[in-house]
């Protein structure tokens, strides 16, 4: 009886839990997470000296990439923009001013202003009155096509983060090649910008809205003194003193410890050791670094390259180096006293975003007595070197000498010239091959706005800005209007599909990648799902449209490769990454030791990704109803299901690429439509759409600081950066087009909304640049200047021709 009983117990509780899982919404390991606690949450705000800043020199110039003289690259360059200096260029830059205090993100207005000085075709008449929705379009795309590149691409300012500038200067100061790496009037360029972004308080933020951070304003001020300003420069004095204030480097953030090891201000042995000896481990083995999120993978490459090898500049025979040990530590710190091992994982509050684990502490601790008592094995360290060399070598000549990324970019700088001699022999590696290329294509990085010289996030976002352009006067219908700049536009993207590594490069953890796009352009050779998809879904809207005739072809075969893209990257879970098909566990976010970023470790499914890739198949079998029909309805409706799994209990999708729950809501709302849902019918899009109608401000616009990205709940302010109210073009414009395409009822709303955007369209077609869009790793901010136009536009072409009809508002 008792066993009985006990079975029967048993047996009740299991069933009382099966009963109140099924209750419970169950969420996918992607999900981001609701609101962090208020104890993490931002406390303090970027706060700016008032008045304008530094100018750039006049001078500037964009122009087209060309081939290097030397012949150290193995493929051609795309062609895109770059800059150089020319004093005697007429510019607009003696008249250009910037103030961050009354708003830190750059207008590109240096830029712009070139591409209409060279545009020869009709203006936008400015004394025009705006009679309806469609004027306004109208008007926007006319001054758009202007400053439409000569290839057929937008280019613009990508910048943003404040950790990538210091390791270009990082890189070509211990090269001791500054001015080979770029000419001097960059560097003064890229010091007119470390000085604009400084703050107040003394340091500079994580990103150009962020508030002072210690982990960027240690290599803020170490790129600072690189440059030339002096110890008493009262910029550096003031940076000094708050890095002094919050503990000095020891506190810094682990990326901020390994570019200061490298420059031999810091000691390796307070570092998370990064041992070469993983990449050895069996593919099998579950924690395994090709298993790595593709952006963290290649980053731990070339440092633990460096570290396996504790590479090191003589610090102590350069002056400024010399003082940099002193200058970065409390005052009457002795360097040579310190006790390294002590610091591993200390970190200032405001820079532990993601706090270290136990568990992580733990791994990293038995690494370091790996590294420091038992001392690396000999054979292991320098076979793992030379997999760790070849490995770099071929994501060199994969990319085009770009890499993945502007970190790896300025890290492979300084392995090139390490792996072909480095301080054993200066000159020789200063003119080795593959050092040359790195150097060739840094300008690629390099951006000049009002601000100054900054790197951007990539080597641009060319194929997405221009991705979003494309379906905006497609789903306008202003083809024939526009038939030059949409034949150009088509014909970039057409070229800029990957054709490369057709089976994959196995050895180095690379899928197969024809059929994609990159987010830039297809020699960079890393395609991105939703990139992919948002290109795919613009050559399909232009691919029979009489506009495209003459502007080169786009096969069938080259459609279906795209499918066959799209079909292979979706996930277990029902969605879709970013580079690469999820090859690890959440639980590798315990192992993160960068602490300032969040959800790195592994790539995982997003919204945006996921929603962008089921409106491309779902476009496509509206052209293709034979091909591979099953296997894409089947994705699409995995794809919607993942979702409605992600939604958030308020009716929100978290964006985690853009600012943040609009952008989301509008590619949750879109990615169910194209499986099928119905608006009035669906409980996701309803609960949506009453959220965004309940955020509307009083002005008829959306706005969201970002805050909403960090805190990940949804931020609103009173005032935002380049406004004169807490709504944004870009996040009306998101919100606008989630409402139309969830066929929202309050036709009022919707239309406020619209004469927000018409209200702050300026004369020329051009709407001025606001605050910051884009985000990535949930705590960093990147600049998109091309989203002011094509968003807007968007949301005004639907409701011109979509929803105002439909709804009678026209």
């Amino acid at each position: 009886p008792v066993g009985a009983a006990s079975v029967a117990l048993g047996a009740a509780g299991c069933t009382v839990f099966w009963l109140l899982r099924r209750g419970v919404k169950r969420r996918p390991y992607s999900y981001p997470g609701d609101a962090i606690p208020d104890e993490q949450k931002i406390k303090r705000e970027a706060c700016f000296p008032p008045g304008q800043k530094r100018r750039v020199e006049p001078g500037w110039q964009p122009r087209q990439e060309t081939q290097p003289k030397e012949d150290v690259l193995p493929h051609k360059v795309a062609g895109q923009q770059v800059w150089s200096f020319d004093v005697g260029a007429a510019g607009d830059a003696e008249v250009v001013d910037f103030d961050p205090s009354a708003n830190p993100n750059a207008g590109d207005r240096l830029f712009r202003a070139a591409r209409l000085r060279a545009w020869q075709g009709p203006r936008p008449d400015e004394a025009k009155p705006l009679a309806s929705p469609l004027d306004a379009l109208r008007k926007g795309f006319g001054f758009y096509q202007m400053i439409q590149c000569d290839d057929g691409q937008w280019a613009g300012d990508y910048g943003g983060p404040h950790f990538l500038l210091p390791g270009f200067v990082i890189a070509a100061y211990v090269t001791g090649s500054l001015e080979q790496v770029l000419p001097a009037a960059f560097w003064r360029a890229a010091e007119v910008y470390l000085r604009n972004h400084q703050q107040a308080d003394g340091g500079w933020g994580t990103h150009i809205e962020s508030p002072s951070t210690l982990f960027c304003s240690a290599l803020n001020y170490v790129a600072l003194r690189l440059l030339g300003a002096l110890p008493d420069d009262p910029a550096c004095v003031q940076g000094r003193a708050f890095i002094r204030k919050h503990g000095g480097v020891l506190y810094a953030a682990h990326w901020t410890k390994l570019w200061l090891a490298v420059l031999g201000v810091f000691d390796y042995r307070g570092l998370a050791p990064v041992p070469p000896e993983l990449w050895l481990l069996p593919a099998w083995f579950p924690v395994h670094p090709g298993r790595f999120w593709c952006h963290a993978r290649m980053v731990y490459v070339p440092f633990c390259y460096l570290y396996g090898q504790r590479f090191s500049y003589d610090a102590a025979r350069d002056p400024v180096t010399a003082a940099l040990r002193e200058e970065l530590y409390p005052e009457g710190t002795k360097y040579e006293e310190i006790d390294w091992a002590s610091h591993m994982f200390c970190i200032a509050d405001m820079d532990n975003y993601s706090p270290a684990h136990w568990l992580m502490k733990v791994a990293f601790r038995f690494f370091s007595i790996y590294e420091w008592v038992l001392g690396p094995i000999a054979p292991l360290r320098a076979r793992s070197l030379r997999f760790v060399e070849e490995y770099m070598h071929s994501e060199d000549v994969q990319t085009n000498y770009l890499t993945i990324g502007p970190v790896s970019k300025a890290l492979h700088i300084l392995t090139s010239w390490v792996a072909a001699g480095g301080q054993r022999d200066p000159k020789g590696a200063a003119t080795s091959k593959a050092f040359l290329a790195h150097c060739a294509r840094v300008p690629a990085y390099m951006w000049v706005a009002e601000d100054g010289l900054k790197v951007q996030g990539y080597n641009g976002s060319m194929a997405w800005d221009t991705s979003f352009a494309v379906q905006a006067c497609a789903e306008a219908g202003l083809q024939d209007e526009f038939p030059k700049m949409c034949a150009k536009a088509w014909g970039f993207l057409a070229r800029e599909q990957v054709r490369c590594l057709p089976h994959g490069d196995w050895r180095h953890w690379r899928q197969p990648i024809r059929g994609g796009w990159g987010f830039s352009t297809a020699e960079q050779a890393w395609p991105v799902s939703d990139t992919t998809a948002e290109a795919f879904k613009a050559v399909l809207a232009l691919k029979r449209d009489p506009c495209v005739k003459h502007a080169g072809g786009f096969s069938d075969e080259q459609c279906f490769d795209s499918v066959e893209f799209l079909l292979a990257y979706q996930n277990g879970d029902g969605g879709w990454a970013t580079y690469e098909n999820c090859r690890g566990w959440a639980w590798y976010e315990l192992l993160n030791p960068a602490c300032v970023f969040g959800n790195i470790m592994i790539d995982y499914s997003y919204i945006e990704c996921s929603s962008s890739a089921m409106q491309a198949l779902t476009d496509f079998s509206k052209q293709f109803p034979q091909h591979r029909a099953d296997e894409i309805k089947v994705a699409v409706e995995r794809g919607a299901v993942f979702i409605e799994q992600m939604q958030r209990d308020d009716g929100t999708w978290y964006g985690c690429w853009g600012s943040c729950f609009t952008y989301g809501c509008w590619f949750g709302v879109e990615g169910l439509l194209c499986a099928g849902r119905v608006p009035a019918a669906n409980v996701a899009i309803t609960r949506c759409v009453a959220f965004l109608l309940g955020k509307q401000n009083a002005d008829g616009g959306w706005g969201e600081d970002f805050a909403s990205c960090f805190d990940r709940e949804y931020a609103s302010r009173d005032k935002l950066y380049g406004c004169d109210s807490g709504s944004t073009v870009v996040c009306t414009a998101w919100a606008l087009l989630a409402l139309m395409a969830g066929d929202c009822k309050d036709v009022a709303a919707v239309r406020k909304g619209v004469d927000f955007l018409m209200r702050r369209q300026l004369p020329s077609g051009d709407w001025a640049q606001e605050n910051i869009a884009g985000v990535f790793n949930r705590s960093v901010g990147i600049t998109y200047t091309a989203f002011r136009n094509v968003f807007p536009l968007w949301a005004l072409a639907r409701f011109a021709k979509r929803y105002g009809p439909r709804r009678g508002a026209a």
